[in-house]
């Protein structure tokens, strides 16, 4: 029974090795879960399980489009393989869930800060999918850098 399981896990990743697909998705997890953290802190409406899920999502995407890329679908000439198709479908996407939580409240647009860190989970995910965990970590360290500084600099100047 095993080893059904193990022949089925190394027949079916062509392009990806299972090690490296969970990697992958690991890494999507944990970087878009702190970023998740940050905004499930200042109790927003997209929190750690909402981020930590858009970013695995989108690594996912991007590992499924690797393996599909090498799957035999005819000629080799007919087949096209377009990843910028895939990035903008899961932006789109992202997109659209991160309207969903923006909203307008007495002339004043509100949540539009965590809309912003879905869509970088979202890219986030697509980098670490791709295999640009160091990007993806870059990206994650300098946007809750940014989202920390600035809710210090904002209660320091009175804004908030």
């Amino acid at each position: 029974m095993l080893d059904v399981i193990i022949e089925e896990l190394n027949g079916t990743f062509s392009s990806v090795p299972p090690l490296v697909a969970g990697t992958r998705l690991v890494a999507a997890v944990v970087l878009g879960g702190i970023i998740g953290y940050e905004r499930e802190r200042r109790e927003k409406p997209a929190g750690l399980r909402t981020h930590m899920l858009v970013s695995m999502a989108a690594a996912l995407f991007i590992i499924i489009s690797q393996q599909l890329a090498n799957l035999p679908f005819g000629d080799s000439e007919a087949l096209r393989v377009d990843p910028l198709r895939l990035v903008e479908a899961v932006t789109a996407g992202v997109a659209f869930l991160a309207a969903g939580i923006i909203f307008t409240s007495k002339g004043q647009v509100r949540n539009i800060t965590t809309g912003a860190s879905l869509w970088l989970a979202g890219a986030i995910g697509l980098a670490c999918g791709a295999g640009q965990m160091p990007l993806a970590a870059m990206a994650t360290g300098i946007v809750v850098l940014v989202l920390l500084s600035l809710h210090v600099v904002e209660r320091w100047m009175g804004t908030r």
